[in-house]
């Protein structure tokens, strides 16, 4: 059976129109002759979407008893009994009610479609797993129901339901999404501008990402290599020279030029050992791509310009970006530059700029050497001009320029091996001086065509020729070796120089350094492995690149750290000179691992110092506050039990009083106490249930008095999912701090109301307020603001009221009243799926 299509309506935030256009778009296949069914779609009694389930059929709903309620959801089993073709479910990031076929919705949709039944769907984007974090920041609600990235990257076809934050803005103001009460809050909060703007984005560019990642899909299957310019992708290459910055801050303002312009540097590093450029000046470059929202990207090749194109075609660049070289005109003669060479072999459908900058023509300074050996191509051209080049000299003295003399037939064979010397080494030189020798033996000096010498200063003049040659091409020779070695000990100074600040400084963390090690020697991936002993297995402590090595052995390069560490990297066989800065890099990887637990102790010891301070602030506590009360209950108690004094009915009820009323002080204390001691050790154990606010809030307001509270909780909140204990401690500690802190006659405001997915209940005082830099200190264990006297608590309050709304999944946070005062807002989620059933209900937002 062939697997079914899935289709999403994918949306910004609750109310842009996903579930109408998916209701849309059903209403089309019907009258096409479609086989259609509504397995589960939820209007929130909106008028213009319950309108559009007329004509559709609706597949009875699976109820679900759990904990004394009843519970609607998707009846899997149905959908299958009747096999339509296509199957409407709505809010696939919803989580399903316990006892339900699965957990999360999204599971009962694969399920239809492993069954061959297309579906169509709706989610928003602040539900995909991977923007939680995203969405949090901006928004400030947590997503709970979420739904993995990949079910809906699966999708065949993905439509973006679009709506400016204005146009849902006015929607939301018409009452086309909430009821009108709820307008405002809602206006206030979630559906803020700069919100919904964010939210937009965020979708448009996930929408773009997959649309971009079908292209390269399509592309790779189809072997297209010719470059589509669906959106521009600016390639900037890099060469670690000082430039570097200059054309990145070029392709950052090009790309700014077109919607969705993306910037890339890459620099290309050779394959044979340490990268021939300043590690600390790649760094700044790596760090000022990322800053402006590029990527930065290291590619292993010898011939840069065929691999910069490589990678440019690879990634579906349209444009390269390149600096004009800073050579010096005569260097030119040597090859037309990497520029240039690209430009004339990137084709019609690449454009390339070529950037000028501060530090054209000043040449590129003495090459970083990778080895005291000379290339291979430097080599082979001085075999070419040591061995070829005599013999094609010959050829020209002998047709074209003939008789000039013994004398500068001899100076320039040994030109000839002077450049042979600086191009090859010794070896080449020594054959071109061989080689010199015989020709001008045989050719030009007499008698000729034999290799015998008449003249005796003839034989002094070879002699002196070939000590001359062999003398001279040592000391070139010698002189180049000492050049690539001094400029090698320079790369390799800068980076070390480079590793000792980051070790002073402390900001190498170890995938960035194992990074660095990969970028720097041009291997595939380099891993650091640890042992607890001998015989132990290796353990990787830290990787990058594809495929680590898991076991020294398996490894192309090992370099052992201590006893129990080695530094693996895999890609090639290293020479033996660039071991000595691989161990630097290895010691530093040790650091690194040594200072993370190091750092893991500390904070060990920071949370036993935390501890030993709440001990030592509730023993202060225990030595007065707790005692305060006591003292009280104790001479209340010898009083009433004095012999010599006579009370009167009023003043033993009195008393009694004063009794009561310390040992409520006690209890409330005491129990605060245990309360923090429980959420300090990890040990509250929410029990979630579907919960009415009205129900809760009321029984929280027991220990104030009557007439300092005004309460306004509509009867027609969603319900919430918390733990009912849990919640009305909350709110009793949070209404008795701000009843504490009131002016006398001025009463505190408890008042609710739904908001997104979740319920806010505000408590609103006009006491002195707090300033905006104490507002998280309030919320510390043992902490009285301001003149607050001691007899008056210990200071949990508000500790415990935010240990228990955060155990129930909400948030608390305090906010300045208008007018003066302080509003403490504790945000619970609502109950997944549940409502209640009354006409006036407003639904939590849920899609």
């Amino acid at each position: 059976m062939a697997r079914g299509t899935l289709r999403i309506y994918l949306g910004a935030a609750p109310g842009v129109g996903k579930t109408y256009a998916m209701l849309s778009e059903a209403h089309r296949r019907v009258e096409r002759g479609t086989d259609c069914v509504v397995a589960f779609v939820e209007h929130h009694h909106r008028p213009r979407t319950e309108v559009m389930l007329h004509g559709l059929e609706q597949l009875p709903r699976r109820e679900i008893e759990y904990r004394g309620g009843t519970f609607t959801e998707m009846d899997v089993d149905a959908v299958l009994r009747r096999a339509p073709k296509v199957a409407l479910v709505d809010e696939l990031a919803h989580t399903n009610m316990t006892g339900s076929r699965n957990t999360k919705r999204w599971q009962d949709v694969e399920e239809l479609l492993a069954a061959g039944i297309d579906v169509i769907s709706t989610v928003n984007i602040q539900h995909l797993e991977s923007l939680g974090d995203v969405v949090e920041s901006i928004t400030g609600v947590r997503q709970r129901e979420t739904v993995p990235d990949e079910v809906v990257r699966r999708a065949d076809q993905i439509e973006l339901v679009d709506m400016s934050p204005q146009a849902l803005r006015r929607r939301m103001a018409h009452g086309n999404i909430y009821k009108p009460d709820k307008v405002d809050a809602a206006l206030s909060n979630y559906f803020r501008p700069g919100n919904l703007t964010a939210l937009r984005e965020l979708a448009l560019l996930w929408v773009a990402d997959r649309v971009d990642a079908h292209l390269t899909e399509y592309r790779s299957e189809h072997h297209v290599s010719a470059i589509w310019g669906s959106r521009e992708r600016i390639v900037v290459g890099l060469t670690g020279g000082p430039e570097g910055r200059t054309l990145i801050r070029r392709a950052a303002r090009l790309a700014e030029k077109g919607a969705g312009g993306e910037v890339m540097a890459v620099y290309i590093s050779r394959s044979d050992g340490l990268t021939a450029v300043s590690p600390k000046e790649l760094a700044l470059q790596r760090t000022l791509v990322e800053d402006l929202g590029g990527t930065f990207h290291q590619v292993v090749g010898d011939d840069i310009p065929a691999a910069l194109l490589d990678f440019a075609r690879g990634v579906n660049a349209t444009q390269i970006v390149l600096g004009v070289s800073r050579r010096r005109s005569w260097q030119y003669v040597f090859g037309p530059g990497v520029g240039a060479t690209v430009a004339r072999e990137s084709g019609p459908d690449l454009d390339v700029h070529l950037i000028t900058h501060a530090e054209v023509g000043k040449g590129r300074g003495l090459p970083v050497a990778r080895g005291a050996r000379l290339g291979r191509s430097r080599v082979i051209s001085g075999w070419l001009a040591g061995v070829l080049g005599p013999l094609l000299l010959t050829w020209l003295l002998k047709s074209v320029v003939p008789d000039i003399g013994l004398a500068n037939h001899m100076l320039l064979f040994l030109t000839l091996t002077v450049a042979a010397a600086l191009l090859g080494g010794l070896l080449p030189a020594l054959a071109s001086a061989v080689v010199g020798s015989t020709l001008l033996n045989w050719f030009f000096t007499p008698p000729v065509h034999t290799l015998t010498v008449a003249d005796p200063q003839n034989i002094v003049a070879i002699v002196v020729f070939v000590g001359v040659a062999v003398a001279v091409a040592s000391v070139v020779d010698l002189a180049a070796r000492r050049t690539h070695q001094a400029a090698r000990l320079r790369a390799e100074s800068e980076i070390l120089s480079f590793l000792a600040g980051n070790v002073l400084r402390g900001e190498t963390g170890l995938e960035d350094l194992l990074e660095r090690v990969r970028e720097t020697f041009g291997m595939e991936s380099v891993a650091l492995l640890e042992r607890a002993g001998e015989k132990d297995p290796w353990t990787c402590a830290g990787s990058v690149g594809p495929r680590p090595a898991t076991t020294p052995d398996a490894a192309d390069v090992d370099v052992p750290v201590g006893d129990h560490m080695a530094l693996s990297l895999c890609g090639r066989v290293l020479p033996a000179a660039d071991r000595r800065v691989l161990a630097a890099f290895a010691a530093q990887a040790a650091v690194v691992v040594d200072r993370r637990r190091l750092k893991g102790e500390a904070d060990r010891a920071e949370e036993l110092a935390e501890g030993n301070r709440i001990r030592t602030a509730l023993l202060a506590a225990v030595s007065h506050d707790l005692r305060t009360p006591l003292a009280g209950i104790k001479a209340a108690v010898t009083s009433l039990r004095s012999d010599d004094v006579e009370w009167s009915e009023e003043d033993q009820a009195e008393l009694l009083e004063a009794i009561e009323e310390g040992a409520d002080r006690l209890d409330h204390l005491v129990g605060n106490l245990l309360d923090m001691s429980r959420l300090q050790t990890g040990t509250v154990t929410p029990i979630i249930r579907e919960t009415d606010l009205d129900e809760v809030v009321p029984m929280a307001l027991g220990a104030v008095p009557e007439d300092t509270v005004d309460l306004d909780v509509p009867e027609s909140l969603p319900m919430v999912g918390v733990d009912r204990g849990l919640l009305e401690r909350s709110v009793a500690n949070i209404v008795e701090n701000a009843v504490k802190y009131s002016p006398p006659g001025e009463r505190v405001l408890v008042s609710a109301s739904a908001m997104a997915d979740r319920v806010e209940i505000r408590v609103v005082d006009r006491g002195p307020g707090v300033p905006d830099e104490v507002k998280d200190r309030i919320f510390e264990p043992f902490q009285r603001y301001g003149d607050a006297p001691r007899g008056d608590g210990v200071g949990l309050g508000l500790a415990v009221a935010r240990g228990f709304a955060e155990a129930i999944g909400g948030t608390l946070h305090a906010e300045d009243t208008p007018g003066g005062g302080l509003t403490m807002v504790l945000a619970v989620r609502t109950a997944p799926g549940r409502r209640r059933e009354r006409p006036d209900v407003s639904p939590a937002v849920t899609s």
